[in-house]
C-alpha cells in the first residue's frame, strides 16, 4: 500500500462523503 494510494483512497472517500451529505442536507449547500 502506497503513499499514493491511500491519498487517493481518502480523496475519494471525502468527496463520496460530501455527496451524501450534500444529497441529504441540501439547505447546507
Amino acid at each position: 500500500m502506497t503513499a499514493e494510494y491511500v491519498v487517493g483512497l481518502v480523496v475519494a472517500v471525502a468527496l463520496l462523503g460530501r455527496l451524501v451529505l450534500a444529497l441529504l442536507f441540501p439547505e447546507r449547500f
